[in-house]
Order: structure tokens, then C-alpha cells, then sequence
């Protein structure tokens, strides 16, 4: 072979190495952009939770498939008064998917789902769903079997609108239901070792967590249903809890610590004179960066620690 055709051919190869280069560079770059769409989820669903409870498992329920926006995410001040805002309105009007308490408790979304009307957004109202309505006691997430009616919906939700991944969301189901064993396994617990003691309570906010764990409620309706309602409630129901402090009557006394006006104060100061322990229960996740579940069993946690401290006494 003679140096020119030597030199030719190595020409050839070289050129060939950077042929087979350019065709196998780009379809590399594109298998790493197709797997980054499979560990994103591909389809993202847009979605708009009220208040950051339901935000939370919407968010827990959807994993990568899912944006999630929590409106109410204050943990101070009451919810009850909250006003929405523009940013607000916007988050509805670009949202697939709206996820409300509903019973009166979120009454400001109303006027934001009128204002921007679509025929593409799915909206869930829970207090629909368990069959509460406005002048029902609102505080449905602290009802253990409301949160899991909720999440098996938000579920059925989520397939139907993004069917193709419909089985990821069973999954997420799946893992939800076992993140939330430890919380349904402490009302059980609580349950089995102090149903029927009596307590009281600042508004209606743990009557339904109450009523799951078998305790007896035995401030005056009509002293928490005032208070949850910002109303001042009548003064005979004032006198008759005061008197049940008084007494002793009341082993735990558990505290909406968003919702506290001058009458909440002032029974505040009966408590902790007669040495009854007081557990703190909010509206809204605290801290806000934590899981419901991990939020509603520090509650329960120190519930119990609660419980067995007026036990011993």
C-alpha cells in the first residue's frame, strides 16, 4: 500500500468514528430526557388544595405526578376568616384539580370558582363527599374515617384524570395507607386505654377526633359551638365549664390554639389554677412542612402523655 492510500484510509476511518458519533450522541441526550420524564412522572396534574391538611395527602397521594398548592397554610390566626388573594385566584384558574373541605369552612372559594369557570378542572368537596354541609361541625380532617374517604377519592380522582399512570397512583395509595397506620394505630391504643374519660375543649375543632377515640366531651355544646362559630357564647355555658374546672370534672383540657378569644383566655387561667393538663391542637399542619400524619400523632402523642398524667393524678 502506498503512503497516500495508507493516509486516505485512515482519513476514512476518522471521518467514519465521528459519523457514528453524531448519530449516537443525540439518541443518548434522548434516552436521558425520556428517563428524566419517567422519574418526573411524564403528565403533571395541576393541583389547588384549600387548606395544607388536604394538601398534604393530595401531595402524598399524587407523589411526582402532581403540583400542589396549599391556599391556608398559616399556623396562626383562624382559617375560618381567611381572604383569599389574587395569587389565589390565579392558582385556581390554571388547577386541574381542586381539593375543598367544603361544610362552610372554605366559603371564600366559591366566589374564585365562579370567577374563573372551566370546563377541565375537577373540584372535590369533602364536606360533600361524608355528607356534611354549612352549619356542620367543618373540621373533617380531624375525623380518621373522613381523611381515608377523602384519600381513596382524591385516588379515584387522579386515575380518572391521568389514566395512563393510573396504576403509579395505586401505589401512592398503597404507601399512604401505610404512612398512615402509626396515627390509626395510636387511636386504637388511646381508645382501649381511656375511652370514657371526660375532657374539655375549647371549640368543636376535636369532636370528631374525640368521638373516635371514645372520650367524653363534657363542655356545654353550647359553649364550643359558639366559640368555633366566633360567637360569644352564652354565659350560663361559661358558668357551667368553669364550675366543671372547677370541680376537678374535667381530666384534659385540649386547646384550638388558632382560635382564642377573651372567654378562651380567661377559662385558660381556670385550667392551669386547678392543674389541668392542657394539649394544644391546631387548624392547619404545624409546622407546616410536616405530613398530616406525622402533625395529627404529635398531637395524639402528647394527648396520651395528657391522659395518663391526669390517670396517675
Amino acid at each position: 500500500m502506498s503512503w497516500l492510500s495508507s493516509y486516505q484510509c485512515k482519513q476514512r476511518l476518522f471521518f467514519g468514528f465521528f459519523l457514528v458519533l453524531s448519530v449516537l450522541l443525540p439518541l443518548a441526550d434522548c434516552g436521558g430526557e425520556s428517563q428524566a420524564g419517567n422519574a418526573s412522572g411524564g403528565k403533571v396534574l395541576s393541583v389547588v388544595a384549600g387548606e395544607n391538611f388536604w394538601g398534604s395527602i393530595a401531595t402524598q397521594l399524587g407523589g411526582t405526578h402532581v403540583d400542589v398548592k396549599s391556599i391556608v397554610s398559616s399556623p396562626t390566626g383562624d382559617p375560618h376568616d381567611y381572604e383569599s388573594t389574587n395569587d389565589d385566584a390565579r392558582a385556581i384558574a390554571q388547577a386541574d384539580y381542586v381539593v375543598l373541605n367544603g361544610a362552610g369552612y372554605d366559603t371564600w372559594s366559591s366566589k374564585l370558582l365562579d370567577a374563573n369557570p372551566s370546563d377541565n378542572r375537577k373540584v372535590l368537596d369533602v364536606g360533600k363527599l361524608v355528607g356534611k354541609k354549612e352549619g356542620d361541625n367543618p373540621h373533617l380532617w380531624y375525623n380518621p374515617k373522613y381523611v381515608q374517604q377523602a384519600a381513596r377519592q382524591i385516588t379515584a380522582d387522579y386515575k380518572a384524570m391521568d389514566s395512563a399512570d393510573a396504576s403509579y397512583f395505586d401505589q401512592q395509595y398503597r404507601a399512604f395507607e401505610v404512612a398512615l397506620q402509626p396515627y390509626l394505630n395510636k387511636i386504637a391504643d388511646i381508645k382501649a386505654k381511656y375511652a370514657g374519660v371526660s375532657i374539655g375543649i375549647s371549640e368543636s375543632i376535636f369532636v370528631y377526633m374525640t368521638n373516635a377515640l371514645g372520650l367524653k366531651v363534657i363542655t356545654p355544646e353550647a359553649y364550643y359551638t359558639a366559640e368555633a362559630n366566633g360567637s360569644d357564647p352564652p354565659a350560663s355555658s361559661v358558668a357551667q365549664f368553669n364550675d366543671q374546672v372547677t370541680k376537678n370534672e374535667i381530666k384534659v383540657f385540649i386547646l384550638n390554639v388558632q382560635t382564642i378569644d377573651n372567654s378562651v383566655k380567661n377559662l385558660q387561667q381556670q385550667v392551669a389554677k386547678a392543674s389541668i393538663p392542657v394539649v394544644e391542637v391546631s387548624e392547619t399542619v404545624r409546622p407546616s412542612t410536616s405530613r398530616f400524619q406525622d402533625w395529627q400523632l404529635a398531637q395524639l402523642d402528647k394527648l396520651e402523655q395528657a391522659l395518663s398524667q391526669s390517670n396517675k393524678g
